[in-house]
Parts: C-alpha cells; structure tokens; sequence
C-alpha cells in the first residue's frame, strides 16, 4: 500500500488545499483497486531500497542522486538488480549511486529543446500531466520549482518514481499520483502545466485542451508537446488502425490546427518553439528497456514513414497562455 500523507501535508497550507476534498477518496480507492498485478512485487522492491541521504544532488543539469563511493560495491550491485526489476524504464536518464538507467528516451534532449523557452519555474507550482517515471519533474524542481505535482496512471511509472525519490532522500516538494487528469476537479491553481506526449492519445483533444485550461490558474502558462504532422490549420491524421505500432493514437493534427484550437479553446499568446523529427538516437533499446523501441517502428526501406504508411514521429513544443481575466 502506497502512503500519500506526505502530499497530503504539503498541499494543505497552498492554494491547492482544497484538492483534499477529492484526492484522499480516489487514492484510497486506487490503493484498494489499483489494477496491475505486478505492484506487489514492485512494492517489494521500494521496501528494500536503501534509506539514505545522498550526499551528491545533481538535478540541474541532470539527474543524479548518490555517487558511486558513497555505497560498497555489494550494496551497488543489489541496488542494481532491485532496479532492474522495475523494467522497462522509459523516461529518463537517471544516475543513482554509479548507477546509470540508459532509459529508452533521452528525455534530456526534450528538456534542452524546451527550457529556454518556457516562463522560468522558480518558486511556481507546476503540475506535469502524464508525467511518466518522473524525469522532468525533477528537471523542473531543479529549475527551482517551489512544488512539481504529477499525474499517471501507470502503477510502473509510480513505482520507478517512488524508487528515485526514495534515493533521493525522499524529497518532499515532488509527488507523482497515480490518476489520470480526468480525474482531477478543476484546480485553477498551477502557475504551468505541461502535457507532453499525450494529446494524441486521447480520444477528445479539445477535452484534454480545457482540461489542461481547468488546472491553470489566470495568467498561467500551458507547456504542450505532442505529435503532429506538415500541413496547414485543417490538416489532421486520424489513423485508421495503428500509428508507429500503437494502437491507442487518436489524432495528430499539424502545429497550425494545433495552435488553432488552443486560441478556440481561450487559450493566448499561443506559439510554436520548436518542432523536432524523432531520431532512433533519442528513442531506442537499451539494457533497462529491451522491448521494440522507434527502429522497430519505422518503415526499413525508408525511415521517413512508419511500418504503417504514416509520417514518421515528429513533435512539436507549443505554449500558450491563460487569459489573466478568466479564472
């Protein structure tokens, strides 16, 4: 059973405190009904996770907890095996105690793209929406976040987040929940909000644009990245079965219909920053993630489409703004 009293405690004295009138009911919920059977046995490993306070902290420029000489070369192989049970690890790099979590994403090279660009995070609440194992919430708490929040359904992500921030020396002005955004009541409350990899999987992307809009308080800042395609305002791929081997891809509209529907949406200020091809440098196999990866999801005789026909993976970075006057 995971313990959420500490995100209880830090919300309580903030704006966000009256998510407590819903958020102690859906985790309860989740601790009893929580749907993968292998949490047990990934509990198993948080339990066995060393508690300590490392003396090296690196989440500036990277993520890095613990250096190699502060553990024995036993302690650092049983480290090792208890975190290689937690595969695949998807998001990342990670650096724990000498430790390096080659994850299947450089999702560093996504935050070089986009850190320039956003409002600056010092002593904003953040909110990361789809957030993963947590890679770029200890990015944004190293940019000087005041608190990151994230949400994801996926027990696995919780569990590897939960690792790293057990390694961390449990900090405790980062929580990742595991719940989607639709379960979240509008907050009105987060100074930035970032979604990014999840627009097209949704069914509903306007939904997921004023679910988004629901958690920003006046004037915030949106922080959007997601697939999409050339074309112009009306351009829009609806694939008719798989994308790229997925079969939960719904809608990848060019940057134009993208930005088009954020200003229908309300939303202000609405730019594109940057727009980059996925590489199989950036996404691919490694030793903490050994299942297909983007090589295997790409026409062999020519790369510039996936194994379906479609255009391959590319993504965008937009931002946009919520109005001061709407709350």
């Amino acid at each position: 059973m995971m313990d959420f009293s500490n995100f209880y405690k830090r919300i309580a004295g903030t704006r966000l405190n009256h998510w407590l009138e819903t958020a102690p009911s859906q985790l309860a919920q989740w601790n009893k009904f929580h749907k993968n059977g292998k949490f047990p046995k990934w509990q198993k490993v948080l339990d066995k996770l060393p508690n300590r306070q490392p003396q090296l902290i690196n989440i500036s420029s990277q993520v890095a907890f613990g250096g190699s000489d502060e553990i024995s070369e036993g302690e650092q192989k049983k480290l090792h095996n208890l975190l290689k049970i937690l595969h695949p690890w998807r998001k990342g790099p990670f650096h724990l105690y000498g430790i390096h979590i080659d994850t299947e994403w450089r999702s560093d090279w996504k935050w070089e793209r986009l850190k320039d660009h956003i409002s600056p995070l010092k002593h904003r609440t953040v909110l990361d929406v789809g957030c993963g194992s947590g890679y770029h919430m200890w990015r944004m708490l190293g940019d000087g976040a005041e608190l990151v929040i994230g949400v994801d359904p996926s027990d696995l992500f919780l569990a590897q987040f939960e690792a790293v921030r057990k390694l961390s020396g449990d900090q405790q002005d980062i929580h990742l929940l595991p719940l989607g955004i639709q379960q979240l009541p509008p907050l009105h409350a987060f100074d930035t909000v970032f979604s990014m990899g999840v627009l097209y999987h949704r069914r509903s992307p306007i939904d997921h644009l004023f679910q988004l809009w629901d958690q920003l308080k006046a004037g915030g800042e949106l922080v959007l990245e997601t697939l999409v395609i050339d074309g112009d305002e009306n351009q829009v791929l609806v694939p008719a079965e798989r994308y790229g081997k997925m079969n939960n891809v719904w809608y990848l509209p060019s940057s134009a219909a993208l930005m088009l529907w954020l200003r229908k949406c309300g939303f202000i200020n609405v730019r594109l920053v940057d727009e980059d091809v996925t590489s199989v440098d950036e996404q691919r196999r490694t030793d903490w993630m050994t299942n297909e990866s983007l090589a295997d999801y790409l026409d062999p005789n020519d790369p510039s489409k996936t194994v379906e026909g479609h255009p391959a993976p590319k993504r965008a970075v937009i931002l946009a703004e919520k109005p001061v006057s709407e709350e």
